[in-house]
């Protein structure tokens, strides 16, 4: 459990979160169809906690807040291969901007007898497994995007038939402000948070996290992790 502490925390701490957004996001729904019966003079439809958990009202909530996590990484991923920040731990030398060489990367005839078997082969296996992170966080975020689509579209959908209006196809929900909205909330956030980590671990630090330089690690030292 020591050796593998760090993914356990974060699987503990999603799953209460995970729990405690199904609880508010039920007693949240549950107070709007209520407020809702009441304008309108009629009697109010609640639902069960198990109902609400296959609704598209809370797989909406999850999803919209999964595919900007997932693209969040999938860019960074990207974006550290090629591009650099002086003085950030967050990025590599300054004069190691791209792929690296095999030897770099302790690919083919670099590999060391532990390395994993796909890097010690070429071809497509070796392709597929040296950029194998950025093609799964990116189907994460493909998929996890499609579902945020998905769910909100029957949420919209809903709420139009409930107020006698007409439905929209899926394609044309993905072009409504409302669609735009959720999603661009979701974005902004993310990349103004990754942005500051990269530009605030330059100055600043804490010590004993890999996330920070050294305490004692000059400001303009890049790609040194303490």
């Amino acid at each position: 459990m020591r050796a593998t502490s760090l993914s356990w925390f974060f699987l503990a701490i999603f799953a209460v979160a995970l729990v405690g957004l199904a609880i508010a996001g039920h007693a949240d729904f549950n107070e709007d169809e209520v407020r809702h019966a009441r304008l309108l003079g009629e009697a109010p439809e609640t639902v069960g906690i198990a109902r609400y958990l296959v609704s598209s009202h809370f797989w909406q909530a999850v999803m919209e807040n999964w595919q900007s996590e997932y693209l969040q990484f999938t860019l960074y991923i990207a974006a550290t291969v090629w591009l650099v920040q002086r003085g950030s731990p967050e990025s590599k030398e300054l004069d190691r901007p791209g792929r690296e060489s095999d030897e770099d990367q302790l690919v083919g005839e670099h590999a060391k007898p532990d390395s994993p078997r796909w890097a010690k082969v070429g071809g497509l296996r070796r392709a597929l497994y040296e950029n194998s992170l950025l093609l799964v966080m990116g189907t994460i975020w493909l998929v996890s995007w499609f579902g945020h689509s998905a769910t909100g579209w029957s949420e919209y959908n809903a709420e139009a038939l409930e107020h006698e209006e007409p439905t929209v196809g899926w394609w044309s929900y993905v072009g409504t402000p409302d669609f735009w909205n959720t999603t661009l909330q979701n974005w902004q956030s993310e990349f103004l948070a990754v942005g500051s980590m990269v530009v605030l671990s330059i100055y600043l630090r804490q010590r004993g996290s890999p996330e920070s330089k050294p305490v004692g690690a000059p400001h303009a030292e890049t790609g040194v992790e303490g």
